[in-house]
């Protein structure tokens, strides 16, 4: 059972998510919050597995509440709740520790998905947006500024990168390239080692900003 908080001020968007929850025999709604106090302490209280946050919340945003999360080091697996309007706040909540993200119209079958995507350790990170994503950090640059170059990923890693934008697993990417999850392990170390980052979310993101997966 996958126990899931969820933060969100909108009370229809709010109450369409719990219900859709409803229909999933293997995932537990333990907890909701409209504001990024009530959704702190709901954390705390609760310890989810997965978290859903909304943004834009009254008050304090959805990104002040990862970052204040992390501080006390207790932070879950998190899926931000988004429209298509906020790419800029979509990268910072990446930054801050989002694993992922959602569209608030998402289907039953894409938000069962991407809650048990999170909860193994994985990333989501949707097609249709992952191009939003790309062009929304290469405006952020000056025309003067470039990337400095990580150290080069082998073509292998790469792929296993693109896999990895699109919330598989270990095991999934195992079976897509027929090898054994071990060495898809080893592959997944060597790609944060050559990014200089800590985890597969950032992975992703600097692999955006770098036009690996553009």
């Amino acid at each position: 059972m996958v126990r899931v908080c969820l933060i969100e001020d909108q009370t229809l968007v709010r109450e369409g998510i719990c219900r859709l929850l409803e229909l999933a025999p293997d995932i537990e709604t333990v907890g909701t919050a409209t504001d990024a106090e009530e959704g702190i302490a709901l954390v705390r209280a609760k310890t989810p597995d997965v978290l859903l946050l909304d943004l834009k919340l009254p008050g304090r945003s959805g990104i002040e509440v990862l970052k204040e999360l992390s501080q006390i080091s207790q932070q879950p697996p998190t899926l931000i709740l988004t429209t298509f309007d906020e790419d800029s706040l979509l990268i910072e909540a990446m930054r801050a520790g989002a694993k992922g993200y959602l569209l608030k119209d998402v289907s039953l079958d894409q938000l069962v998905a991407g809650i048990k995507t999170v909860a193994s350790g994985g990333t989501l990170l949707l097609p249709a947006i992952t191009e939003r994503l790309l062009k929304a950090v290469s405006s952020r640059l000056p025309p003067s500024q470039t990337i400095e170059e990580p150290n080069p990923l082998t073509r292998r890693e790469v792929e296993i990168l693109r896999l990895l934008a699109s919330g598989y697993n270990n095991k999934e990417i195992a079976n897509a390239f027929d090898v054994a999850e071990g060495t898809v392990k080893n592959h997944v170390s060597n790609i944060l080692a050559k990014l200089d980052v800590r985890d597969r979310t950032r992975a992703v993101l600097k692999a955006l900003e770098h036009g690996y997966l553009g």
